[in-house]
């Protein structure tokens, strides 16, 4: 009996947990610099988040390269359209890890910026595509079309402060169409007990403009979403039961990078004269994005190992 192997069947639906996973490390690393928390766990995290997206992009780059056609394929869902953007954002989130380096850190930008905008436009041909009654707002959007926002992160840094602001405003009325269209269709329809995890996505991108617009040094509009991602975070803190009512499924890969991000604005918070609230904040975001991100990314391995991961998510095979 042949074994196919494992890469054959790489689900794009693992790139938000890696996604995940590098905004936690980031998060321990910056925190180590205004709570008792060592910096060398944020470099450990850092390290295995690296190795973790690598390793993942590595084998679905290999099912690209043995059918290209697959990608087209893998874009029949909105998860894995999802995925796609994230493995972009990764690759400017691990532009952000490297920084302390210098590891080659303008090309993985710029790899990343141009992974962005390609997997928009994949996605849109995908959306433009479907039946006009299949085209639907969902949270999933959040990562293809407002993901650019993750640029200034490394991009500032970098001392690309007029591509961040383009991508950060870019982002914006992408943020403001998809909240719009998305809030009117929850007021018509809730979503099934397996979507409900996606709801926390809209967590994510209210941490990173703020992120986004700290660095870039508006700071009103660092206060607004700051205080925007805090009262989302204790909605979703109250509703955490409904959330989870389904159970364990690939769609947890939603709590990942939205925990992540929470944990990196109330760093920066902290880092702007925020104080005690802010400091509690950061306890929070460990205290809960930590073990929370690492035991998804643990399930999604088995689950990839097993085959599993790919049957559920409908990954398509080269």
């Amino acid at each position: 009996m042949t074994t196919r192997p494992l890469w054959i069947n790489t689900p794009p639906a693992v790139f938000p947990v890696c996604l995940g996973l590098l905004g936690l490390g980031i998060g321990w690393r910056a925190a180590s610099n205004i709570v008792p928390a060592a910096y060398d766990i944020g470099g450990l995290l850092l390290g295995l988040a690296s190795a973790y997206f690598l390793f993942f992009l590595a084998f679905y780059l290999r099912k690209i390269l043995k059918r290209p056609a697959v990608v087209f394929e893998d874009m029949r869902s909105a998860p894995a359209r999802a995925g796609i953007a994230a493995a972009a954002m990764s690759m400017m989130m691990l532009a952000a890890a490297f920084l302390p380096f210098g590891i080659y850190v303008p090309q993985v930008w710029w790899t990343g910026v141009v992974l962005q905008i390609a997997a928009s436009v994949v996605v849109c041909n995908a959306i433009w595509a479907e039946a006009p009654d299949d085209r639907q707002f969902s949270p999933f959007q959040y990562l293809t079309f407002v993901g650019p926002v993750v640029g200034p992160i490394a991009g500032i840094p970098l001392g690309y402060i007029t591509e961040s602001i383009i991508l950060t405003f870019a982002a914006l009325v992408a943020h403001v169409i998809i909240t719009i269209g998305y809030g009117l269709h929850l007021w018509r329809t809730r979503p099934n007990v397996a979507l409900r995890p996606s709801l926390v996505i809209f967590l994510a991108p209210n941490c990173l403009f703020a992120i986004s617009f700290g660095l870039l040094g508006i700071d009103w509009l660092f206060y607004m979403f700051y205080w925007i991602a805090n009262a989302v975070a204790l909605v979703f803190v109250v509703l955490i039961p409904w959330i989870c009512k389904g159970g364990w499924s690939p769609f947890w890969a939603a709590f990942t990078f939205p925990t992540a991000a929470f944990l990196n604005v109330q760093v920066m918070a902290v880092a702007k004269g925020e104080g005690i609230f802010a400091t509690i904040g950061v306890y929070a975001g460990m205290a809960v994005a930590t073990p929370l991100i690492l035991i998804i990314a643990y399930r999604f391995v088995l689950m990839w190992v097993t085959g599993d991961l790919a049957r559920v998510t409908e990954s398509a095979s080269a």
